[in-house]
């Protein structure tokens, strides 16, 4: 079992100790005392663990019997909800794989519970295809007269998005996502229409990246929640980049060995289908519509050429400058069909698109671009109290003139490679495709990813944006 603890500062004098406190129910834990002849308190007096958020120290305890428990003492760290979700990461990633029960009592603040319940089931997510099987999962129980339904939903859905990106780019291809989508939108209150072939003709960005793959070509994926009696509710479209794997295509990615993280380069696009497949669940009063723009950028004879100039959804023609900007073409076009078609309130894309944004802003923070001050702040606490956390960043207008052509009617990148703000410009580039809309655009780069467990992520794809998104929509519309 495992239970939670704060370290206090020392007081003043310098051969006074520091002392703790024990976090959880106190009647349950004097029971626990009892039970194992153990003073908790003098135990961390004894060995004086740092105390930092997800710290764990182990005390071996045997009951009558002879039957042998193990507890856990985990710290707090300032008892902040991130140092709950560090903590209970922890926890879960010490016993991943095994088939154990742990009951949980770090809870403390019943603020703190959903968090912690999710953070729980986040840390021991794993994906695997090696032939040896796993052993098992770990089962945690909670000690709570509040329901964790609603953290068991989201726990599942930012684990369907990290298992669709952890998926090897040679089983998920568009088409195969098009079979997900359709196994996992099951409810009746969720419609899936999937468009290929010439059913693209208008998608001119989606057809330029995937065609240079076309066997199976590209697909545009859109996932409806509109239960009945809900058209005057709010209506939210997502929008996201589904780059199966992505080469670079003729503008070849170098080095060559950042290849190996491209199979998560569909990250946005599991966000939205995460998001919006948890809704028939969670029941919010809000209509929403997620768009898959599906597509793999390979280097063939098929591929798109710099200097080409393609026709989007709705007309506008873009210049081609560097194929491994591949992602905002088949965000463009999926931005356009959404304002031209699905009359959103609210049009947000969600992408893993520009390496500027994670350089300026590392693994913890999504680059967000608004020109709606309410939806930023709005967008903001939900990423504080979800755990995906985003920076509003200005869309600079005089950063447009990056993208003049001479021959179409924007270019899709700077074609002067050290003008910069790369992250910014190509939010720039997006906005021209979304008419009067209240957009929003999220680039994920940078917190997609990780590079090693650390807290409730794994090393591979985060499922990032799936919490972010599901908390601004049950939250602030």
């Amino acid at each position: 079992m495992a239970i939670g603890f704060t370290k206090n500062e020392a007081g003043k004098s310098k051969t006074e100790p520091p002392s703790f406190t024990l976090v959880g129910p106190k009647t349950l834990i004097r029971k626990i005392e009892s039970t194992f002849a153990l003073n908790l308190l003098d135990e961390l007096t004894f060995f004086s663990p740092s105390g930092k958020a997800g710290e764990i120290f182990e005390l071996p305890a045997s009951v009558k019997g002879g039957k042998v428990e193990r507890i856990l003492l985990v710290g707090l760290g300032d008892s902040s909800l991130n140092a709950h979700r560090i903590s209970a990461g922890a926890i879960a990633r010490k016993f991943r794989g095994k088939k154990v029960s742990i009951a949980s009592l770090v809870i403390g603040d019943k603020s703190a519970l959903e968090t912690h319940a999710t953070s729980l089931a986040l840390g021991g997510f794993q994906w695997s295809q090696k032939s040896a099987p796993v052993d098992g999962a770990p089962k945690f129980l909670i000690n709570s007269e509040k329901s964790l339904d609603r953290a068991a939903v989201i726990s599942a859905a930012v684990n369907n998005a990290r298992a669709l990106i952890h998926t090897p780019a040679n089983i998920k291809n568009p088409e195969w996502m098009a079979l997900q989508v359709k196994k996992l939108a099951k409810s009746p209150s969720l419609k899936v229409t999937v468009k290929s072939g010439k059913e693209l003709a208008e998608f001119g960005g989606l057809r330029a990246v995937g065609n240079s793959s076309p066997k199976p070509g590209p697909r545009f994926i859109q996932v409806s929640y509109a239960p009945a009696g809900s058209s005057q509710w709010p209506h939210v479209v997502l929008v996201g980049k589904g780059i199966t794997f992505d080469t670079g295509g003729v503008s070849l990615k170098r080095p060559y060995d950042t290849m190996t993280a491209m199979k998560s380069d569909m990250a946005g696009a599991a966000a939205v289908l995460a998001t919006v497949i948890a809704m028939p669940e969670l029941k919010p009063k809000v209509r929403v519509t997620a768009l898959l723009m599906m597509a793999e950028n390979a280097l063939s004879g098929t591929a798109q050429r710099p200097s080409d100039v393609i026709t989007h959804y709705g007309g506008t023609t873009v210049e081609v400058i560097n194929t491994d900007a591949e992602g905002r073409l088949v965000l463009a076009d999926g931005l356009a069909f959404a304002d031209l078609h699905l009359n959103p309130d609210y049009l947000l894309d969600v992408a893993t698109l520009t390496g500027a944004a994670s350089l300026g802003l590392g693994r913890q923070y999504a680059a967000m671009y608004t020109r709606s001050a309410k939806v930023a702040k709005d967008l903001s606490t939900s990423g504080e109290r979800s755990g995906d956390r985003v920076w509003h960043m200005p869309l600079v207008d005089d950063y447009a003139i990056a993208l003049k052509s001479s021959i179409a009617d924007f270019n899709h990148t700077a074609d002067k490679p050290k003008f910069g703000a790369g992250s910014v410009t190509a939010a720039l580039f997006l906005e021209k495709f979304v008419g009067e809309r209240n957009w929003i655009h999220l680039d994920i780069a940078g917190p997609a990813r990780s590079e090693s467990d650390t807290g409730e992520q794994p090393k591979g794809g985060t499922g990032f944006g799936v919490r972010l998104l599901i908390d601004w929509i049950t939250h602030s519309l």
